[in-house]
């Protein structure tokens, strides 16, 4: 074939190529261009030949659909290519050829060389690849939501997240607006919520300065408030679907002309179009998101990434949306709103927890003359959950009192659960006067009989699988299963005033600190015993003397362990507080303080501290005799306590104080062995406590008409309003409490009556 007919043929070619062509000199003013790139610029029909473009550069030609910084960008592309050698990939984003959406477009920037292998020109190429473009989207945009959505159980978090998964490659401007009451982890009603809904903004995210901040657009975040019926966020509310709207929509036009703040907004900042999508989880509408896009050409950038450059001119989500956005939105929203229900569950079982925790949490100390008490309880963040630690106060007999502080292992409601079971059960052992030691192995076993009926069951409940549970729980109940073993550990201390003396015990916890009144703070050798559960060692006690004025501090681990510092540092930290707390410190100041140093905003653990300063009754509240071991000395025994009532000044108790210190002494004498010891305490009552070397306890019986013995205890019980009896390596004590008359003097105001 001869050159001139090839040439032809070539140029036939070039102008009926469906590929955009164009030819540009190593300066970029263009050689050729073809028809069907002036199809893609729009300049097909503006009458204007080959020998009226060439010359010119791209930016100085009439292509009206092709951004102006795309041209300039070629420019700068072709003279590259030029200059280097080497092809060039520009992928950016231009109208389609008779439409008003934007297309994907790779264009290709090609060295054209003559047969000496010089640079005769640079040959531009366009292809569409707006469906593959699409599809890396919608994956990308996918992706980020699986990977970003969902790593929190927090409301707002979670919304957050959506908010900034898709602004901005799918949205220029989105807020997310939910139910008020799942931020409480209420339950919705099931369906799409009908009549005036009452809202909160969660989340909101916007591209370009303008939009950045989370406290843009009409509402702010956390605030609350509604749509009016017939607005797009309501219809879609109220049908449950989702809808496409621009600005010229009869609903959005009379949304706006009714909300003038909304209006100027959508003014100043160039509303296109919104996409409504309703937030649906487990057929429970929970909440709206709406999708805003702008008409904002300021967003554009450059990214390279080897050969190829990524334009985005006026960025892609500034055409309106269409209603083949809507599948991707809605897969995105339903992602999150699955997270979002989990996270509104999650809130009502920590709720509850919380309120469970709190009930069964003493809310108030008692009245004791023992010690003086603060606390406080921090539970662990929401990310954790709520634990099991507790702590409590509790009165003995003889002005002694009880101090514990104990830990569950887990967290949510099964951990606040057994924490109350452990406490009533403390709270009952104490109440016999068990000793510290044997206190924890009742605990230890009582442990291990719960794990015992947990594994049974979680048995019963694998074989019987279609079985329906008695107790109606769900699958968000609990965080650590409503079956997980038990496991805790507990310090028990018994401070008695009048002995000075401490005696503690504890079952894997951290041994307490002792600040003692000259300011030198030490943590106590209390024997570690097991945590709570292993069963088959015993538990040790460990007696110390305690100057009126110490300060003892029982706390639970999360106190001083964190993820920021290791265990020594954070007992190292709790000493160095409580030895600058001064002298005589505000206990309630102390505990404020203590928490404000050693926790962080959001403790993985809950964090108990009990912190006791401890008294001692003055030899005038306090009257011991020795009875010899004879019942002739009976009626001796009632002259002496008649005698240290008239020093008190309670004359008023001197008849019932009498039956009651002669019913005692004359069982200790008949039924106990010597020595036996009278004593007296007045404090917040009158208490007359009988003591002998026989392990043997008395038991209340109702005596028949006809006997004559069986009615002292019987007596001593309806006479007193409490009495007990409590066992010691040396025998037993019987105590019986008398309130004081209303108006009798305080303690310590009168003189102690001779011996």
């Amino acid at each position: 074939m001869p050159d001139e007919p090839r040439r032809s043929l070539a140029e036939r070619a070039f102008e009926q190529s469906p590929v955009p062509w164009m030819l540009c000199d190593a300066t970029g003013r263009l050689l050729r261009i073809n028809a069907k790139m002036s199809e893609l610029g729009g300049m097909s029909d503006s009458g204007l030949t080959d020998e009226d473009l060439r010359g010119r550069l791209p930016s100085e030609l009439p292509l009206p659909h092709i951004d102006r910084s795309v041209l300039e960008e070629s420019e700068r592309l072709i003279r590259e290519v030029a200059a280097t050698g080497e092809p060039i990939t520009l992928e950016t984003y231009a109208p389609r050829p008779g439409e008003s959406r934007t297309g994907a477009w790779a264009v290709s920037y090609t060295p054209v060389r003559d047969a000496d292998g010089r640079l005769d020109a640079v040959a531009v190429s366009a292809v569409e690849f707006s469906e593959q473009f699409a599809a890396r989207r919608r994956q990308a945009l996918l992706d980020a939501a699986g990977a970003r959505i969902g790593t929190s159980l927090d409301v707002s978090r979670t919304a957050q997240d959506l908010a900034d998964v898709v602004v901005p490659g799918f949205a220029d401007f989105v807020s997310v607006d939910l139910l008020d009451g799942v931020f409480r982890g209420e339950e919705p009603a099931a369906g799409p919520p009908a009549g005036d809904v009452r809202l909160r903004r969660a989340a909101q995210a916007g591209v370009g300065p303008h939009l950045a901040g989370l406290d843009t657009g009409v509402v702010g975040v956390g605030l609350r408030g509604s749509y009016p019926p017939g607005s797009p966020p309501a219809r879609c509310l109220a049908t449950g679907r989702a809808g496409v709207h621009t600005m010229t929509d009869a609903d959005v036009v009379a949304w706006l002309a009714g909300d003038p703040a909304r209006s100027a907004w959508a003014a100043e900042h160039g509303l296109a179009s919104l996409m409504t999508v309703p937030v649906t989880a487990r057929e429970t509408t929970l909440g709206v998101v709406v999708f805003s896009r702008l008409n904002d050409p300021a967003n554009h950038r450059t990214r390279r990434t080897g050969r190829t450059v990524r334009h985005d001119p006026a960025a892609p989500t500034s055409e309106p949306f269409h209603e083949d956005d809507v599948p991707l939105a809605e897969e995105i929203v339903g992602r999150a709103a699955v997270w979002l229900d989990n996270a509104r569950r999650y809130t009502r079982e920590r709720a509850t927890a919380l309120t469970l925790q709190h009930s069964l949490l003493q809310q108030r100390a008692p009245r004791q003359a023992a010690v003086d008490v603060a606390s406080r309880y921090l539970p662990a963040s929401a990310q954790a959950g709520v634990g099991g630690d507790w702590f409590d106060v509790i009165p003995l007999s003889g002005t002694r009192v009880a101090l514990v502080v104990g830990d569950v292992t887990g967290h949510g409601l099964h951990a606040s659960a057994t924490m109350g079971r452990l406490r009533t059960a403390v709270r009952t052992l104490a109440d016999v006067d068990l000793p510290p030691d044997e206190l924890l192995s009742h605990l230890d076993d009582l442990v291990i009989s719960l794990n015992t009926e947990n594994a049974e069951a979680e048995a019963e409940a694998e074989a019987h699988p279609d079985e329906v549970d008695a107790s109606g729980g769900d699958e968000a109940s609990s965080t650590d299963g409503g079956s997980a073993e038990i496991g805790a550990t507990c310090l028990y201390a018994v401070y008695d005033p009048i002995a000075r003396r401490c005696v503690l015990a504890r079952a894997g916890h951290p041994e307490p600190a002792l600040r003692t009144p000259d300011g030198r703070v030490e943590y106590l050798d209390v024997p570690a015993g097991p945590p709570l559960g292993l069963g088959g060692l015993a538990f040790e006690s460990a007696e110390f003397e305690l100057p009126p004025g110490s300060l003892l501090a029982l706390f639970t681990d999360g106190l001083v362990e964190s993820r920021f510092r290791d265990p020594d540092q954070g007992l190292a930290a709790l000493s160095d507080q409580l030895a600058a707390a001064g002298p005589d410190p505000d206990l309630a100041a102390v505990c404020d303080d203590v928490l404000g140093a050693l926790t962080t905003l959001r403790p993985r653990d809950d964090v108990a501290l009990l912190l006791a300063r401890t008294r001692a009754l003055g030899a005038d509240q306090v009257a011991d005799w020795s009875v010899p071991f004879d019942p002739t000395f009976v009626a001796e025994a009632r002259g002496l306590a008649a005698r240290q009532l008239a020093h008190w000044g309670l004359p008023e108790l001197t008849f019932v104080t009498e039956l009651v210190v002669s019913e005692l002494v004359t069982n200790a004498i008949r039924y106990g062995r010597p020595p036996v010891r009278l004593r007296l305490i007045r404090d917040t009552a009158l208490i007359c406590e009988v003591s002998d070397a026989s392990g043997t306890a008395p038991h209340l019986r109702r005596a028949r008409s006809f006997e004559e013995g069986g009615r002292g205890l019987m007596l001593v019980a309806q006479c007193s309003t409490r009495w007990g009896t409590r066992h010691s390596p040396q025998g037993k004590t019987i105590w019986a409490e008398q309130a004081l008359p209303t108006g009798s003097p305080a303690p310590g105001t009168a003189s102690a009556a001779p011996a």
